[in-house]
């Protein structure tokens, strides 16, 4: 059986050789491009596959290039590279329809797992009962959760929380910590995904 190819967009040449040698060692086909420019002037005839693009590139964004993919109908699906003060966008990409987010430096394993869960989505659960199981999840946690999730989601730093919320750093980890195991959620991404699937 034929994997499905892994489109890599980056103009960070480096980057771009690095991830091809990672996914070629991990046997996933690979194919580069040094823009959004370049992976849409060949997407007619490119295979299908897993759109794997930085956030941040010149001339046109990974959030850019999702929206004129959704645009012409193209439905691969798309993990996305993104910095650290990149959340906010990457909440942004993710209501655009993005499957994953990776904040940098990420590892190699949280990459190809990425992957293939994107090659090989769970059964879609029915939405309804989904969104009222994460619904109760979330009225479970405290106000002051509640109030470190926000800024979570919003892309703050835990300073910046601590600050607004006239905590300590320290405690702020405590509560996000309580978030994340409250939820389940193994990841930013994840959690993300939560709150957007009830307040989206």
């Amino acid at each position: 059986m034929t994997e499905s190819v892994v489109h890599v967009i980056d103009d960070d040449e480096a980057m771009r050789d690095s991830l091809a040698f990672l996914l070629d060692t991990a046997g996933l086909k690979a194919r580069t491009y040094d823009s959004a420019g370049q992976f849409l002037a060949a997407v007619d005839t490119a295979p299908a596959g897993v759109i794997v693009t930085d956030i941040r590139m010149p001339e046109m964004s990974g959030l850019e290039l999702v929206r004129r993919l959704k645009s012409t109908g193209c439905a691969y699906p798309v993990i996305m590279i993104t910095g650290h003060g990149d959340v906010p966008l990457a909440v942004e990409a993710m209501k655009a329809g993005v499957v994953d987010f990776l904040e940098k430096p990420f590892d190699e394993d949280s990459l190809l797992a990425a992957i293939r869960t994107a090659q090989h989505p769970p059964e879609a659960l029915s939405e309804d009962p989904e969104r009222e199981r994460v619904r109760a999840i979330l009225d479970s946690l405290s106000p002051r959760e509640h109030e470190v999730l926000d800024g979570v989601v919003e892309g703050k730093l835990n300073k910046v929380i601590a600050h607004e919320l006239g905590i300590s750093p320290r405690t702020v980890e405590v509560y996000r910590a309580n978030v994340m195991s409250k939820t389940g959620a193994r990841g930013l991404s994840e959690l993300i995904r939560m709150v957007l699937l009830v307040k989206p």
